[in-house]
Parts: structure tokens; C-alpha cells; sequence
């Protein structure tokens, strides 16, 4: 898939691993739509780039196919999109103060599992009416976790939610395949987001020491990197490939 030139949008694209994807596809030359629930970052991070910035919570279908429709505007529509909005829980299935309430499972997988099938399923719709190009009509990234293989203590919505995503990306592919659209997910281990920016340093140095090789946290830039990597390589197709130094969780 040739990236310069072609319209792309990243959901959950103004901050972490999403932002790193944008700089990184509009550094390439595509014609990027950040769509994100933050209109601050989202609009900053537009205006710094000189891209388009569409407010959206991704399990809102109309926000959703409001934000495809913006990304297809570009030359050519839409033919790459990335998923990588996604939120965190941690509670025990139980614990002293009962079971785990239903409402945070059901967020996590709103948006998480169901978000990102909404974003694949309108993007995929877009590109069915491309032209192919060198027989290819678009590719659709996903975000899931290595938490999908290797769910820790108190993960349990999380992890849900993430193997999800890791289930529906051969179905998804082979759906697809008939139209020359590639789906591929990233699964990436410990990185450093905004949401490990909370913590001290001495806890995300400890979470970096647990990684085998190299013995830090996961940079953006690297995640970003393997999403473009996908872009330009036509064979990657219904994989989930784990992006994490080796690393295998451990229950707690």
C-alpha cells in the first residue's frame, strides 16, 4: 500500500501510541483524519500537523461513520485506517466488596472490543469502493494487548476485551480478502503512554526491568513504526503480531 498520498485515519489518534502513528503516517505523506474523544489534544495536535481533526467517541456509530466519511475525502478515499482508542480497568472478578460491578466491564468493552469493530467495520465499507491500487483497496490496523494472552490478576475486562480484538482479525481478513483489504493487529506489551505517565519513575523503571530485551518501556515511535511497517508490506495480513521485548506477564 503506498502511504504518500493516500487519505488515513487514526482513531484515538491525538495522544500515545495513536499520535505516534499519525506523526509518523503524515511524515510519509498521507493524508491523515485524527479522530479522538479529546477535542483539546485532537485540535492541537491538527493544527501543529496541519491535518483534519473530527471529535469522536468511537462506540457512537454516527460519530464513527462521520469520521470515515471526513478521512475518505482525501484523493483516492480512505485507505488506511488504525484503531489504537482504547481505555484500562483493573478490579478482581470479586473481591470484599463483592463482585466485579457490570458497568467498567461494559465501558472497556465498549470501547475497546466494540469501538474498534465499529471504526474497522465503517472503514472497510469505505474502501470497498476504492480502486485498487497494485490490487489492494485499503488495510485496517487494530490495537489490542499482549493482556490478550497474557491477562495479569485484575485485568480481566481488559483482557476481555482485548483478545476480542485479537479473535476478530483473521475472521475480519478473510471477510475482507475478496476486496483486496487487509486487516492486522498490533498486540503491544508495556509502553510508555500516557497511561503509565501517572505512575513514578522508580515503578516504570521496575516495569521496563521486567522486559527481556531491551529493558525498558516500548517507545510510541517503535508501535508507530510496526503500523507503518504493515502499511507498506502487502503480506502481513489476518496476524496479530506481539510488539513487547519478549516479554511474557507473569499473574501479578
Amino acid at each position: 500500500m503506498h502511504i504518500e498520498g493516500s487519505g488515513a485515519l487514526v482513531a484515538g489518534g491525538a495522544s500515545g501510541l495513536g499520535e505516534a502513528t499519525t506523526r509518523q503516517l503524515h511524515e510519509r505523506g498521507a493524508i491523515v483524519t485524527i479522530a479522538d474523544v479529546n477535542d483539546e489534544k485532537g485540535n492541537t495536535l491538527a493544527d501543529e500537523l496541519g491535518v483534519r481533526f473530527v471529535a469522536c467517541d468511537v462506540r457512537e456509530e454516527a460519530q464513527v461513520q462521520a469520521a470515515v466519511e471526513a478521512a475518505a475525502e482525501a484523493e483516492g478515499g480512505l485507505r488506511i485506517s488504525v484503531c489504537c482508542a482504547g481505555v484500562g480497568w483493573a478490579q478482581r472478578t470479586t473481591g470484599s466488596k463483592g463482585p466485579h460491578p457490570l458497568e467498567p466491564f461494559q465501558t472497556t468493552i465498549g470501547i475497546n472490543l466494540i469501538g474498534t469493530f465499529n471504526v474497522l467495520r465503517f472503514a472497510a465499507a469505505a474502501m470497498n469502493d476504492n480502486d485498487p491500487v497494485d490490487d489492494e483497496r485499503g488495510i485496517c490496523i487494530n490495537t489490542a494487548s499482549i493482556a490478550a494472552y497474557d491477562g495479569q490478576i485484575g485485568q480481566i475486562a481488559y483482557a476481555a476485551s482485548k483478545g476480542g480484538i485479537v479473535g476478530l482479525t483473521l475472521p475480519a481478513a478473510r471477510d475482507l480478502s475478496s476486496r483486496g483489504i487487509r486487516v492486522v493487529t498490533i498486540a503491544p506489551g508495556t509502553f510508555d503512554t500516557p497511561l503509565l505517565g501517572a505512575l513514578p519513575q522508580e515503578a516504570r523503571d521496575e516495569l521496563g526491568k521486567a522486559i527481556p530485551f531491551p529493558q525498558r518501556l516500548g517507545n510510541p515511535d517503535e508501535f508507530a513504526a510496526l503500523a507503518v511497517h504493515i502499511v507498506d508490506n502487502p503480506m502481513l495480513n489476518g496476524e496479530t503480531i506481539r510488539l513487547d521485548g519478549a516479554l511474557r506477564m507473569p499473574p501479578r
